[in-house]
């Protein structure tokens, strides 16, 4: 696969400034006696990042016609979503982790029952945000409630907390196979992902037709494939790179395409999954050129 473009790279450039400088705005600490808790908030969601699924909510909706700033805004609640799910994945009840994005984790940094907070108050500003009229220049009340349909069904239980719940279960088990992983994953880490596509779609006037499908086989691979490369990474990584320890999923006994499949498969499966999810996007030509090179970009990304 062809390294992505200059092009490429100064569109995602551009878009990942739209997103900081939104979350900046959301981020905004209040002068009040809760100021702690928006200070933990701010903490985490502008600890850095890839910005991956506002990326993909952006796109698609630039894809389809969309307003651009409808899709930052929508793409920042999700963006909202992700880091709330990182809040409380690191704290000790969960994964224990002391380090995020080459920093220490919020409960490191913050009492951990704040940071537990935080997570809430993410989740929570999220559909504070996607159901204010006021944030929007060209969506009607319809559109918005098909909007935080989506994604509330994205990351609760036939989602992300799904797969999380399942996560959890299967630590430790020598007995998982790959379907059930692949479920997981599903669930867990492409839930969001998936999300982020059907957001930009709707935000563009696309639900559920031909369009809509293809736009779902793309995310629904570029999902799994994006797990799969993390679990490469965990083991074949740079540490200073990754910002976290090499090796902390086989440590705390997680059930990975690595460990499942060994890691010759687990890269051929990962690229099998990318040339799919790009293979699904020959459906609209050159127009989704950004699309298909930030597959490729994730396929080769080293953190």
């Amino acid at each position: 696969m062809v390294k992505p473009s200059k092009e490429f790279e100064k569109k995602l450039e551009l878009y990942i400034k739209l997103i900081e400088e939104k979350l900046q705005s959301i981020a905004a600490v209040p002068n009040s006696p809760d100021a702690m808790v928006c200070e933990a908030m701010k903490y985490s969601l502008l600890a850095g990042g890839k910005r991956i699924r506002p990326v993909i909510t952006i796109a698609c909706a630039e894809l389809f016609g969309g307003n651009i700033d409808d899709a930052v805004t929508v793409g920042c609640a999700l963006e909202c979503i992700h880091t709330y799910s990182l809040i409380h994945d690191d704290l000790p009840c969960m994964d224990n982790d002391d380090l995020r994005r080459g920093k220490p984790t919020c409960h490191k940094v913050f009492p951990e029952n704040i940071a537990l907070l935080a997570g809430d108050a993410l989740l929570n500003k999220a559909f504070e945000i996607m159901s204010d009229k006021d944030n929007f220049i060209s969506l009607n009340e319809r559109t918005m409630i098909e909007l935080v349909r989506t994604l509330s069904q994205a990351s609760g239980t036939k989602g992300m907390i799904g797969g999380q719940v399942i996560d959890l279960i299967n630590e430790k088990r020598d007995d998982v196979d790959i379907q059930e992983l692949i479920l997981m994953h599903k669930k867990k880490t492409g839930a969001l992902i998936e999300a982020a596509a059907s957001l930009g779609c709707i935000i563009g006037g696309v639900i559920e037709n031909e369009e809509f499908n293809k736009i779902s086989q793309f995310s629904s691979n570029l999902g799994l494939a994006f797990q799969i490369k993390d679990d490469i990474l965990d083991v074949t990584g740079n540490e200073d790179i990754l910002g976290k320890p090499i090796g902390s999923d086989k440590e705390s006994g997680k059930n990975t395409f690595v460990t499942l499949l060994g890691l010759e498969k687990a890269e051929y499966i990962l690229k099998r999954h990318t040339e799919v999810s790009i293979s699904a996007l020959e459906y609209f030509g050159d127009k989704a050129w950004f699309l298909k090179e930030l597959a490729v970009s994730l396929l080769i990304r080293e953190k």
